[in-house]
């Protein structure tokens, strides 16, 4: 299945881009398509357990399972006043 990546902040500049498409295998978990990531940019893994996560806009857990055409994202902590 297909599902667009997308990235902000730190994890953007890490990766090299905001937006990723990428093929999953069914059933898959966001945290299939984060380890995948890491994978291929092992800088990303440091934020692993920082960072929330969006499924169709909506938070949600690590663990939420997606389906094709889901649009997934990984947002690390942000400061700022």
């Amino acid at each position: 299945m297909r599902v667009t990546v997308r990235l902000f902040a730190r994890l953007r500049d890490l990766a090299g881009s905001g937006e990723l498409v990428r093929e999953v295998s069914g059933p898959a978990t966001a945290r299939a398509v984060w380890q995948n990531l890491v994978g291929e940019f092992p800088a990303l893994a440091a934020y692993e357990d920082s960072m929330s996560v969006a499924v169709n806009a909506d938070y949600a857990r690590i663990e939420a399972e997606l389906a094709d055409g889901d649009e997934v994202a990984f947002l690390p902590p942000v400061s700022g006043g």
